[in-house]
């Protein structure tokens, strides 16, 4: 899937009973996250995790969901594994996991890497992790191999600059950015233009070549 294109819909059997995927977002962001298999270490850690950062979630209006080529029992007794290990998630288990026996969503949302996705033997899925917004666009992805697990802290921080920057449409956050960092203006706004989007001011920086487009403020007002 491409960034900006329409994640498809699809009915599932989850954990939490089945879904119609598109009526379960309903008018908020998603993370919706795949993983290898149920019962792996790797796996086990980053869905305790993430289960632990659900009330950070919750705060930005996204909701969680996972996905493996696993059966919905193994998902039930492997949640509470998860709760085992992870003794600091607060009351049930926060979020849904889909069963996909047949591998026909991790095709269908590209969670299959090249070497196993035509491979009807080889069920485990990658670590895709795909942000979607309330218009069902694909905002972000992140795609990570088996072998490499992923941080939490990194998804909630693009989180932020994406809600950030859709509020106010002329900044970008740059790299390493973190809530209350400085934020870059846009090339495309207009000096005139500076007093009025950013009224606590703007730093701008002096390039060798004299062209003057690093603009950076604190200002998030807008």
């Amino acid at each position: 899937m491409r960034l900006g294109s329409t994640v498809p819909d699809f009915k599932a059997p989850t954990t939490q009973g089945p879904i119609s995927f598109h009526e379960w977002t309903g008018s908020s962001w998603c993370v919706l996250f795949s993983h290898p298999a149920d019962f792996t270490p790797v796996c086990t850690t980053e869905l305790g995790r993430i289960a632990v950062h659900k009330g950070e979630f919750d705060k930005r209006g996204v909701k969680l969901i996972a996905l493996s080529c696993d059966k919905l029992k193994d998902h039930t007794d492997w949640v509470n594994d998860i709760k085992s290990y992870c003794r600091d998630i607060p009351g049930d288990f926060p979020y849904p996991i889909i069963s996909d026996e047949d591998r026909k969503l991790a095709v269908k949302l590209d969670m299959l890497d090249e070497e196993n996705r035509n491979n009807e033997e080889s069920a485990k899925t990658i670590r895709a992790l795909y942000i979607i917004d309330p218009n069902k666009k694909l905002r972000l992805s992140m795609i990570y191999p088996m072998s490499t697990g992923r941080n939490v802290d990194e998804i909630l921080r693009v989180i932020d600059s994406l809600q950030l920057t859709d509020k106010l449409q002329v900044v970008a956050t740059p790299a390493n950015w973190v809530p209350g960092d400085k934020i870059m203006i846009l090339p495309t706004v207009k000096e005139e233009d500076l007093p009025k989007l950013f009224p606590k001011g703007v730093d701008k920086v002096s390039m060798p070549s004299g062209q003057n487009y690093v603009r950076t403020t604190t200002d998030y007002s807008l």
